[in-house]
């Protein structure tokens, strides 16, 4: 039996004494509250989950990412894909389609059955594992107390044993492209285009700017994105940043590095840009404008003034390194908190701190988190980048192979795209792994394992990869650290 310190004692199931008396209340249903849920469950906890969400007309689980964030957004972006890969993929393969069509309302409909199943899904789990759905907003008290006003507008004051606070985040709105879900919208709103605006401007060349730029601009909807940084990617490797912008480009996502928006003027059904670059100011007009300039945390209602909760400079929750907050028995997890807003990295925080609430020693390795851009190709990475391991100090090795002359990749004809890896010189330890190309998404969880396990290059290097697979080429990747690809001449190294 796992030895359980005398101050989590009280946390045992058998402490709950009545229906109501609950030893977890996780306040937010999102990715990382509805998995700290389950996994409380799972502990024998009794648990309480408040959501408020509206999604559709009905309540709803899952918060932002299974809502109006990754899981629709994927929908359409495979929809997309497979409408442009018809018209301009299948010839090649001797299959002709006649005119291709799509109807749009069809495929929103797709999109929105797809977000039902899942959302489904997570109420079906959380009544499977006895955890109350409480349907309002939560608001935490002094003394770890929490108000629950229900949607009738019922209030409640419940004293649980632990806090979870789980409340995740929204877009965040500038004042140069007010946003009114109708010409000017932001990422929610860009998933319900009632019809493909002919020109639709993005501002932000972040993930989200990218990948629903790449939505509508599969679906024929003339694409200029405005990213007022000087570099594209600055957080990803250059090597991949570059590649990346490159092949967007081609596919004809028009991209404008350090264009600054200084403001807009809706007239009528369209909006006008002004913004400068290069020094110049521009002006361009747009049918629908999406604002994808990132998100902040979402804290409205959460916390009375009393509560003893302690925000950082940035508005967000202070957190140590397992997520208690400054409140004893209080913990705040996902997008409320410091680190990169990830619905992955929200689940494993929800139950790194469940667990910790249990006993447990558990830890989130902050370092092994990835990221990934859903376009086509796909953009994936983990770990360091060249340039953060080199100014970390390590004396640094690298090498890149590319999809180009992989087998099944040519057979796929999905050739776009590399494999790089980045090594500590001195002691052949993997650093980080970078991807753009077919399956990136998946195939980054090779290089996330080797981190996990603190692999060499040379683990990679010996290991036996299937033939023909894209994952040839993360085996590649690994020997061109050392100058060995097989399937690529070889420079001599001095």
């Amino acid at each position: 039996m796992q030895y359980m310190p005398a101050a989590l004692a009280a946390a045992t199931p058998e402490a709950a004494s009545s229906s109501t008396a609950y030893d977890v209340i996780i306040i937010g249903g999102g990715p990382g509250g509805y998995v700290a849920a389950i996994r409380a469950a799972q502990l024998g906890f009794k648990v309480a989950c408040i959501e408020k969400r509206i999604h559709n007309g009905k309540p709803s689980l899952g918060g932002t990412c299974l809502n109006v964030g990754c899981i629709p957004s994927k929908a359409l972006l495979d929809s997309s894909h497979r409408y442009e890969a018809t018209i301009h993929e299948l010839a090649e393969h001797g299959i002709t389609t006649g005119e291709v069509k799509f109807d749009l309302d069809t495929l929103l409909a797709r999109k929105d059955k797809v977000v039902d199943q899942l959302t489904g899904g997570v109420a079906q789990l959380l009544k499977g594992n006895g955890i109350e759905w409480l349907k309002g907003t939560g608001k935490l008290l002094a003394g770890k107390k929490v108000e629950f006003v229900s949607h009738e507008g019922e209030t409640q004051v419940l004293e649980p044993k632990y806090v979870i606070l789980a409340t995740g985040s929204v877009p965040i709105n500038i004042p140069s492209a007010p946003v009114d879900q109708n010409i000017i919208v932001d990422s929610t709103g860009a998933l319900e285009f009632q019809e493909v605006p002919k020109r639709l401007g993005v501002i932000g060349a972040g993930v989200i700017g990218l990948e629903l730029g790449s939505v509508w601009r599969r679906l024929g909807a003339e694409v200029v994105v405005f990213e007022a940084m000087d570099a594209f990617l600055p957080m990803a490797d250059k090597a991949l940043a570059k590649d990346y912008q490159k092949l967007l480009t081609k596919q004809g996502l028009d991209i404008r590095v350090g264009a600054k928006v200084a403001g807009t003027e809706v007239n009528g059904s369209e909006v006008t840009v002004k913004y400068t670059q290069g020094g110049e100011e521009k002006t361009q007009a747009f049918d629908k404008l999406i604002v994808c300039v990132g998100r902040r945390a979402y804290a409205e209602g959460l916390l009375a003034d009393d509560s003893g909760i302690k925000l950082t400079e940035r508005g967000l929750v202070d957190v140590n390194d397992w997520c208690a907050t400054s409140v004893d028995g209080v913990y705040a997890i996902g997008d409320l908190v410091r680190g990169p807003m990830l619905a992955h990295k929200a689940m494993e925080e929800g139950v790194m701190a469940v667990e910790r609430i249990h006993g447990h020693a558990a830890q989130v390795n902050y370092d092994t988190i990835i990221s990934v851009i859903y376009t086509h190709p796909e953009a994936a990475w983990v770990g360091l980048t060249e340039e953060q391991a080199a100014e970390k100090g390590h004396e640094v090795k690298a090498g890149q192979f590319p999809f180009a002359v992989n087998g099944r990749a040519l057979a796929a004809g999905d050739t776009a795209g590399f494999v790089k890896f980045v090594a500590d010189a001195k002691t052949d330890r993997l650093l980080g792994m970078h991807v753009v190309g077919p399956n990136a998404s998946d195939i980054v969880h090779q290089g996330m394992i080797a981190l996990e396990f603190v692999s060499s290059i040379e683990d990679l290097q010996l290991m036996t990869f299937g033939h023909p697979t894209f994952s040839e080429v993360v085996h590649e990747a690994a020997l061109a650290v050392d100058g060995r690809a097989i399937h690529a001449i070889q420079r001599k190294r001095k």
